[in-house]
């Protein structure tokens, strides 16, 4: 029975110890209050006041010193910052984020585009950009149309080559003094666009590769069944309280200098 009491002597505080009898009671009210209590629902996202201040207030540093360019400047739902900007200032923002020391948003993750066709300007294109100085995201949002060119970033981040290449194939946005602007992902002598909203959903040619020619052949078109045109209700019918569902995004009111 010695041994046994100066082994538990050994692992447990002497305080517990007191005349040859161990107090568990007690250590196992000090191991609970030293454990972290445990999330009762993990997977529902809480909003950080922190973040989103910290946020706001370089979205108003960035409006301040890039006046003439960003016309908004929004938090999402997620904590992410948008600047919104106009289509002849990609280049004076990109270099101003990626350079300043402040930002030092270095790395470019993607380059994408929406279309909303009954806009003035249809297509919507977002930059994505990365900084690992300060473990931050940001989103750079401008707007075009089928036939006015947006400048390539490609002197400023190496990695927008082929993202534009992609905006390029997809939807049509031309990108000048682009060093090798060629479709990325569909055949060589494609027509059109795939991602345009106008594209057409069938045609009278289909190219698949075949292995004894070993190159992508042009056929006409074989449907397995009739084409079919499908009208179904949109998922939002269903759950109509999203509807009143807040804004996606929060605008920062920005003062303009006078």
């Amino acid at each position: 029975m010695a041994s046994l009491l100066r082994q538990l002597a050994r692992t447990v505080r002497p305080s517990l110890v007191r005349n040859g009898v161990c107090s568990t009671s007690v250590l196992y009210k000090h191991t609970e209050s030293t454990e972290a209590p445990g999330e009762t629902r993990p997977t529902v996202r809480k909003p950080d006041l922190l973040a989103r201040s910290q946020l706001k207030d370089f979205g108003k540093y960035v409006a301040e010193c890039l006046p003439k360019y960003i016309q908004k400047v929004q938090i999402t739902a997620g904590d992410e910052l948008e600047l919104l900007i106009v289509p002849e200032g990609v280049l004076p923002v990109l270099q101003f984020l990626k350079d300043h020391h402040n930002a030092q948003f270095a790395n470019i993750t993607d380059i994408t585009a929406l279309d909303v066709p009954s806009r003035e300007y249809r297509f919507e294109l977002v930059y994505n950009l990365l900084s690992l100085r300060f473990n931050s995201r940001i989103r750079v949002k401008t707007y075009t149309d089928e036939l006015t060119p947006i400048d390539s970033a490609c002197d400023i981040y190496k990695g927008a080559n082929w993202y534009e290449r992609e905006v390029w194939d997809m939807y049509g946005v031309f990108f000048a003094n682009h060093p090798d602007l060629r479709r990325i992902l569909t055949d060589y002598g494609f027509e059109g666009h795939p991602q345009r909203k106008d594209f057409p959903l069938s045609g009278y040619v289909e190219v698949r590769y075949d292995d004894e020619k070993k190159r992508v052949v042009v056929e006409p078109l074989e449907l397995a069944q009739e084409f079919r045109r499908f009208e179904l209700s949109a998922p939002w019918e269903q759950f109509p309280n999203f509807r009143n569902a807040p804004p996606a995004a929060e605008e920062i009111k920005v003062e303009e200098k006078k």
